[in-house]
Formats: C-alpha cells, sequence, structure tokens
C-alpha cells in the first residue's frame, strides 16, 4: 500500500478548516462531563470519506458515531476528529486532530494537528518525528526537575480518588503538574520535550495513536498499566516517560494505589 504522510497531513488540514468555522451546536453524549459537537461529526465524515480514497480497504476505529469497523482490516485508520472537544467548544485552544495509520497491528504513521496554534505534529515508523518539520527529541530531565500531564479520569469519575492520590504523590516527587485537558496535545509536549511524565487512568485508542507514534519516534516511551505493550484498539491506562528510568519511578508510584484496572 502506497500511503504518503504528505497525503494524510494535507488532508488533515483540509479537515481543520471546518474547525475553525466558530459556529456548531454543543450535545451530550452520556451526561454534562462528555460532549460533542457538530463540529467532530463533519470532521470525522471528512477525514473517513478522504482517507479512504488513500485506502479504500481501510478499516477505520473512530471516536464518533460508531465508526468502528477495524477487523480483519491490514490497514486501520485510527482517528480522533476533535481530542479536546470540551476545550474546542469552550474556546480554549488546546484541542487538535488526531489520526493514526495501524498496520498489521503497529502504528505507521500519525498527524496531530492544533489548527489554533498551528503545530502539526508527524511521524513515520522508523523515520523521526517532526513539528512544523523541525525535528522532536524529548526531554533529558531527571524525575525530581520533571513535569507530568495527567487528568482525573473524566468518564469514569469513578476512579477519581485513586487518580487524586497518585498525581498528589507524584506532585511531591517531581517540578509539577498540568491538566491541558487533550491527550494528543500532551503527549506531542511530552515529544517536544515541554514536559517529561505522562499518566491516565483510562483513555481511548484515538486519544493517543497518532501520538503515540510522535513519542516513539522522539525517543519517549509510552506503554499501558506496568508497562505492559499497547495494543491500539481498546481502553487502556496510560502511562508514559522521556526514558526508561522516569518511566519505572512512574510505574511503581502508579502500582502502590492500583490492583488492577476496573
Amino acid at each position: 500500500m502506497n500511503i504518503e504522510i504528505n497525503d494524510i497531513i494535507e488532508i488533515v488540514k483540509q479537515a481543520s478548516l471546518i474547525m475553525r468555522k466558530n459556529n456548531f451546536n454543543i450535545s451530550h453524549k452520556e451526561g454534562y462531563s462528555n460532549i460533542v459537537t457538530d463540529c467532530d461529526i463533519e470532521v470525522q465524515k471528512f477525514l473517513c470519506a478522504e482517507l479512504m480514497k488513500l485506502c479504500p480497504d481501510c478499516g477505520f476505529l473512530c471516536e464518533e458515531e460508531d465508526m468502528q469497523n477495524p477487523q480483519q482490516k491490514e490497514y486501520i485508520w485510527i482517528i480522533d476528529p476533535i481530542d479536546g472537544t470540551a476545550n474546542f467548544a469552550r474556546g480554549i485552544p488546546e484541542c487538535c486532530i488526531s489520526v493514526a495509520l495501524k498496520h498489521k497491528g503497529e502504528i505507521a504513521m500519525g498527524v496531530v494537528y492544533n489548527p489554533y496554534k498551528e503545530e502539526l505534529y508527524h511521524a513515520v515508523k522508523g523515520q523521526g518525528s517532526y513539528m512544523n518539520g523541525k525535528k522532536l527529541s524529548v526531554s533529558d530531565r531527571v524525575f525530581e526537575d520533571g513535569m507530568l500531564c495527567t487528568a482525573m479520569s473524566l468518564y469514569n469519575k469513578q476512579y477519581a480518588k485513586i487518580c487524586s492520590d497518585i498525581i498528589y504523590e507524584v506532585y511531591n516527587s517531581c517540578n509539577d503538574i498540568r491538566r491541558f485537558g487533550a491527550c494528543a496535545v500532551e503527549l506531542c509536549y511530552l515529544a517536544a520535550g515541554t514536559c517529561d511524565l505522562y499518566f491516565e487512568y483510562r483513555i481511548q485508542p484515538w486519544d493517543y495513536s497518532a501520538a503515540y507514534l510522535i513519542l516513539k519516534e522522539a525517543g519517549g516511551i509510552l506503554t499501558g498499566m506496568n508497562g505492559s505493550k499497547l495494543n491500539f484498539d481498546s481502553p487502556t491506562m496510560l502511562i508514559g516517560a522521556n526514558n526508561r528510568k522516569n518511566l519505572e519511578r512512574l510505574i511503581e508510584i502508579i502500582n502502590r494505589h492500583i490492583e488492577n484496572v476496573g
């Protein structure tokens, strides 16, 4: 299959024009915490239609409208039309379009684009990762100087106490914490060396798949619970760091508070 990263980038940039219309309606999927805008739906429909032209026999795993048909497909598009919808809906510019291409179980290409900050991150497996053409590399900060990006399990608030206990312990050992409200954005910040640690209790594959490759190609590490390999097809705990030593220390802290994922 001859799919070029520049073709994906161009489609994502075109889709971002839909995000910037500033004219949308908001509805709730599962209470006030989980919202969707008609922009999310429109962006996803555009992406699916255009990406299908690049790969007519691809499967899709997307966030909105149950666009999920990845079974027995060699190539699968994993799409979050707007990661950080709550930010987007409130005019907070920490949001992005995230598109990954999975091939035989591995992420082969990833594009994350924040049109409001004009930051376009991309990676091709084995070829490094870039932001606006500049090669990315994770930081070399030690844990004590590290900054943690995290969240409080917004869609599963029964885990909030566990998350807060973990965050509190990490906070007392690292430099500081940040909560930007968009997983793909935060993982790209980790890839760029802006932050250094990442933890989220339960996250969907469309939130992290593209940024996973961007982080990996920048020298970082992203795993599931207890350092397990990610499979990109189901909800998971997400643990990331700029290096193996910091990852292992973060896992030790998490494991003190969690026995298994509910």
